[in-house]
């Protein structure tokens, strides 16, 4: 089971991003993922480099639409803008540790914010 909210965001946004392809091929690949790579679905946001080369070993260079729709639903589950850099160096896992990053902040963020609203009352 994911370990926090950021992970279910993830999971899911990974679950609608393959479910472009079909819900049965949606199956197949958590299927494969799990016989051929080690990699149980709840288990995805904890093995991304292990994830995201299983997905280029599996569909070449079709993998990077598929990331990219991942990445797209992700954003837009945490409330922020989706921009997908063309260059070579920044790559699906990063943008996931980004994601993270952006997800940690603000909810720090909100709880300071509840924790000052809290202590004026």
């Amino acid at each position: 089971m994911p370990r926090n909210e950021f992970d279910r965001l993830l999971l899911e946004a990974v679950d609608e991003g393959l479910s472009i392809l079909g819900e049965s091929s949606k199956q197949a690949i958590y299927f494969h993922l799990e016989r051929s790579f080690s990699i149980k679905k709840d288990e995805i946001p904890y093995k991304l480099e292990t994830f995201s080369n299983a997905l280029e070993q599996i569909f070449g260079l079709g993998a990077n639409f598929i990331e990219i729709s991942i990445m797209r639903r992700l954003y837009k589950k945490l409330g922020n803008d989706f921009k997908w850099y063309k260059r070579g160096d920044f790559t699906f896992v990063d943008y996931v540790i980004q994601a993270r990053r952006s997800f940690q902040k603000k909810t720090a963020e909100a709880i300071a914010d509840f924790g000052k609203m809290v202590m004026k009352h």
